[in-house]
């Protein structure tokens, strides 16, 4: 799919959106978010939901990433 551009399609866009949204609300999105809250919460770290959550969907799209990635190799 591609990181978006500034400057991208409002079509585009949207697109990002409710691929985010749909990953946001998976259940295996929640259960991350959630084990990574508690680490943080544990270790005292500041703003620990807001950087779970950031480092969660992070590593969902990283994961996407990296198998297109690899199925774009295997072509």
């Amino acid at each position: 799919m591609g990181i978006p551009r500034f400057d991208s399609p409002d079509e585009e866009i949207k697109k990002w959106l409710n691929h985010i949204a749909l990953i946001c609300l998976s259940e295996d999105f929640q259960e991350l978010k959630k084990e990574l809250e508690k680490i943080y919460m544990q270790s005292q770290m500041e703003d620990a939901q807001l950087v779970a959550f950031k480092d969660a969907l992070y590593a969902f799209l990283a994961q996407e990433e990296d198998e297109m990635a690899r199925l774009a190799g295997t072509n």
